[in-house]
């Protein structure tokens, strides 16, 4: 994805920031030496300055500002939706489910009712955050020996019934609504059938991965049973188009149905017996049974300290710690210093990634099925030891999972409410809009989750029916001082914790606004050990740094001067929102930001 040239590495003076940190900000660092061939904080020469008359000269726009409620989507009218449904009087998760009902029309992507969610929020009654899990379990009636015939090359297919696990969106809306909806439950649907049953204009990005999600599901020997089905969520035409308009009256017909009937609508009632039948036909395993005896978990988020700020986690079958192993591990070091956008900081945040993914691959999974030793992998004593095997000036040629000690395709929105509510909110049908398979007449597509599960025995992720597979989606949440301060997410897989790395550097180390903090350019390491089946061996050596257009030609040239493998940019690089809380004269002032890198807008009131 081109983007404009950015501000890299510059004397913070120069973009309006002081550079001096107080010396109880930076107590936790290890005063880092910037080497002469790392350069740290110094103007580029490659660099050119953008257009804006305050804020970074990279941004390319404000953040927007509320009093009363703030929303920040991937698509402009599920923004809209959001705001409209918090001046009804609706609460902050009201909001969230209206926005999540009509994401899964407008960008189905992305998400739907046929994937998983995960949200993080912070609870004024309680004045802490509370976290819970809608994760889906494998179909009971699935056998290793049977998920095992039918690998490929030692991985599961990315399409097709075998990796579809049970849809966890909808139950895990109905028990936040339950405890904290205003608005009635029904209310909450009304904006995304109006929009499926109208038709709304095709956005543009949602057009692009329409098409490649397609030409996948049309490819011969993708083991896609109904792919007329599929083709039935698609627009009319060879092709989708930005612009034109897109409907799909199956979808509001099955949020008419959750509407008027609730969870048990989707689990028990005739959208569970049309699952039930479509999986019987298709040769699929998926019951009534196991969609009736899903539940979402309340989850207790984790959380670690960087540089005082608190950054919050859920551990339950995520990957949510790996974003907090990366930063107790950063914050070893002098990331200020080092210089935003400089070869040394984004080596360091690289290093830092391949060792906390390296724990990622080997301990990560469900819980209810292993005990993960997460107190000791995002303990800090753990991070100081995996801190020492970053070298500033050279690359770690081989990097191995810590011991541990004995013990018996995605979308992301934030909304926030007048009374204080905040919602951090992430939901997805995983690979390339899911598995291919949409029921008969309900027009949503499954989750293809099911292709994270591990093949090998004795890991703590390796396929069992009726277990969850372990998750790339994350919510993100930051406080300060024990109060709510920043919701966010960045979306894409495995770019997850290392977006939301980013995020937390850039706003705490280089004092970035939430808008500039999403512009800056980003990057991302791929070739660490997976989760799925074996790992993928084609990357090879110490992996491959993808560096989005924007970072400057220098810093690259540094990297691979370092060893680094670097890879052209690919637009892979996540797709961000955030909505922040400040304080102005003792009252409470929104901000909110969204991402250049898709459709959306973010909304405050």
């Amino acid at each position: 994805m081109r983007r404009r040239t950015f501000l890299a590495a510059v004397p913070l003076a120069t973009i309006g920031l002081p550079f001096a940190r107080n010396a109880s900000a930076q107590a936790s660092s290890t005063p880092l030496p910037v080497s002469p061939a790392l350069p740290g904080t110094r103007l580029f020469p490659d660099v050119h300055a953008g257009d804006r008359p305050v804020g970074a000269s990279f941004g390319t726009r404000s953040e927007v500002f509320g009093r009363n409620g703030a929303a920040a989507t991937s698509h402009p009218l599920a923004t809209l939706v959001g705001i409209e449904i918090l001046k009804k009087g609706g609460s902050a998760v009201d909001a969230a489910i209206a926005i999540n009902a009509a994401l899964g029309f407008l960008e189905p992507t992305a998400n739907g009712i046929g994937g998983d969610l995960y949200a993080m929020l912070w609870d004024p009654a309680a004045s802490k955050v509370v976290g819970i899990a809608g994760s889906g379990r494998s179909p009971r009636a699935l056998s290793l020996d049977t998920v095992r015939s039918r690998t490929r090359n030692g991985v599961l297919p990315p399409y097709g019934a075998v990796t579809v696990t049970v849809p966890g969106t909808v139950d895990a809306w109905w028990r936040l609504h339950k405890r904290y909806g205003k608005l009635r439950w029904a209310e909450l649907f009304e904006p995304a059938i109006v929009y499926a049953e109208g038709g709304v204009p095709l956005s543009p990005v949602v057009a692009y991965y329409m098409n490649r999600a397609m030409a996948n599901f049309a490819r011969p020997g993708q083991g896609i049973e109904e792919v007329a089905n599929a083709q039935a969520t698609y627009p009319s035409g060879e092709r989708a188009r930005a612009g034109e308009v897109f409907r799909n009256r199956d979808l509001a017909r099955t949020y008419r149905m959750i509407a008027q009937g609730g969870r048990n609508a989707f689990y028990e009632g005739e959208i569970a017996r049309t699952i039930e039948a479509y999986f019987r036909r298709v040769g699929g395993w998926m019951t009534r049974a196991d969609l009736a005896a899903h539940q979402s978990n309340w989850s207790e988020p984790l959380m670690t300290t960087y540089r005082g700020v608190g950054v919050h986690a859920l551990a339950e079958n995520t990957q949510g710690l790996a974003t907090l192993q990366m930063l107790n591990m950063l914050e070893r070091f002098d990331m200020r210093r080092a210089g935003f956008q400089s070869p040394l900081a984004i080596h360091l945040g690289a290093e830092a990634k391949r060792l906390a993914y390296e724990d990622r691959a080997r301990w990560y999974g469900d819980p209810n099925f292993s005990r993960v030793p997460v107190e000791w992998l995002v303990s800090k004593e753990y991070a100081a030891e995996r801190a020492k095997l970053i070298r500033p000036d050279r690359i770690n040629p081989t990097v191995r999972p810590g011991n541990a000690p004995s013990q018996g395709d995605t979308t992301y929105f934030s909304v926030a409410d007048r009374n204080g509510m905040m919602v951090s909110m992430i939901q997805s049908n995983f690979r390339g809009m899911g598995s291919g398979l949409v029921a008969d007449g309900l027009g949503f597509m499954f989750q293809d989750r099911g292709q994270l599960f591990s093949l090998q025995p004795g890991h703590p992720n390796v396929y069992a029916p009726g277990k969850r597979p372990f998750q790339t989606i994350i919510p993100g949440f930051a406080t300060r001082d024990g109060k709510p301060w920043l919701s966010f997410g960045v979306m894409g897989g495995g770019m997850q914790p290392q977006g939301q790395a980013q995020i937390i550097m850039n706003r705490v180390d280089w004092d970035l606004d939430g808008q500039a903090a999403g512009d800056a350019p980003r990057w991302q390491h791929e070739g660490s050990s997976e989760q799925m089946g074996e790992d993928d061996k084609s990357i090879g050596g110490t992996g491959l740094l993808r560096l989005e257009t924007g970072v400057p030609d220098s810093t690259a040239a540094a990297l691979a001067g370092m060893g680094w493998r670097i890879g052209p940019s690919d637009g892979g690089f996540g797709r961000y929102s955030s909505v922040e809380r400040r304080e102005s004269g003792g009252e409470r002032v929104y901000a909110a930001a969204s991402d250049v890198r898709a459709d959306g807008i973010s909304l405050a009131y």
